[in-house]
């Protein structure tokens, strides 16, 4: 294992301690082969009943995947065609549909930050997994901000969210907590940051077949209500508009500071990222996750083809100017063919890189 992935096995339960705290855990395509290779030989390994992902630092589970490598090779090379970052994005979501579908027992601590890619490694199959969220869990899907689009099957498990929550998660990028979290459905449990020594202690003396149960046991309620609950109305009528726009004119004419803030942050996010994110969620709906998660592959590369998270990573995280040259500039010079165009084929289907996927 590199040194940012930490592995051990404590009566039965796989651990994996994410440990680049600097960089708040975020994913190199290193880390992404190492997760792969003991998620594998775990799925095989009968001394193995269930596999635990936690982090060295309480500030982020995961951040998502290292933008800054993304902005380095991508520049490198023309339309973004880096072998790197082809073969990054590749095993990133294959990764992915590994967790989705993992046989054992697969349970995510996202304490602090949890975010993109972080999302892509905690939010596991319905069948085997279980997913722990504190009073200090910050969780988003912000691609949007950085001229990307909600990947690492955000296309399924925000499209299937309730109503139109995942339309406002992925067209936003807002940051939500604990309380929200359970009432999308990206969440199960949620254990107090008070409690996480007694939840380690009980992880260490409860064998794995058992530890599901057992953390399920242990949960309390999370404190505070849930924000996006009691707004729930609003962004169904808002978010169900049909288009960008409509939702960004929906949004104006409601005067409430919730409504006001999702507009604001709309206002700063990419107008083409925005209008492909819708598409991409509306098309999800109807896909299962292998099918979710080609679909992601072939928008990546025409994203970095086209160069808008190039100029995203650029204004927020290397010059931090804050001030984007989204292109499109604005919502109004975005056209349908534009969109239509990121989810034009890339490879035949006999040659996708996650033609395997089952």
């Amino acid at each position: 294992m590199p040194d940012h992935v930490l592995t051990r096995i404590a009566n039965r339960t796989g651990i994996i301690t994410l440990d680049r705290p600097k960089a708040l855990n975020s994913l190199s395509l290193a880390m992404v082969r190492a997760l792969t290779a003991i998620l594998l030989e775990w799925r095989l390994d009968a001394g193995v009943d269930a596999v635990l992902i936690t982090s060295s630092s309480e500030k982020a589970l995961c951040a998502g995947g290292d933008i800054r490598f993304f902005h380095e090779v991508g520049n490198a090379t023309p339309q973004g065609g880096s072998a790197l970052l082809e073969d990054f994005f590749t095993e990133e979501y294959a990764l992915n549909h590994l967790i989705h579908f993992y046989p054992k027992p697969y349970i995510a601590l996202m304490d602090g930050v949890v975010m993109g890619g972080g999302m892509g490694i905690a939010q596991s199959g319905p069948e085997c997994g279980l997913r722990i969220v504190t009073e200090r869990t910050r969780m988003a899907m912000p691609e949007v901000n950085i001229g990307l689009f909600p990947d690492v099957g955000g296309s399924h498990f925000l499209s299937h969210a309730p109503g139109r929550l995942g339309m406002y998660l992925g067209l936003t990028g807002l940051t939500i907590g604990a309380a929200d979290a359970l009432y999308v459905g990206l969440a199960d449990v949620f254990v107090a940051s008070t409690d996480l020594p007694a939840l380690n202690a009980l992880i260490e003396t409860t064998p794995g077949a058992q530890l599901p149960a057992a953390i399920r046991a242990f949960a309390a309620a999370p404190v505070g209500e849930s924000e996006l609950q009691a707004n729930r109305a609003r962004i169904d009528a808002h978010f169900g508009a049909d288009s960008v726009a409509a939702i960004l004119a929906s949004l104006e004419g409601d005067a409430s500071p919730f409504a006001q803030k999702a507009l604001s942050a709309m206002r700063q996010r990419s107008p083409l990222m925005m209008c492909v994110t819708r598409e991409l969620l509306l098309r999800g709906a109807a896909l299962d996750v292998a099918d979710c998660l080609r679909m992601e592959r072939s928008l990546v590369r025409r994203n970095f083809e086209h160069g808008e998270v190039l100029e995203g990573v650029r204004a927020l995280v290397i010059d931090k100017d804050n001030a984007p040259q989204w292109n499109p500039a604005s919502l109004g010079l975005v056209t349908d063919q534009m969109v239509a165009r990121f989810f034009e084929p890339v490879w035949p289907a006999h040659a996708h890189p996650l033609r395997d996927l089952v």
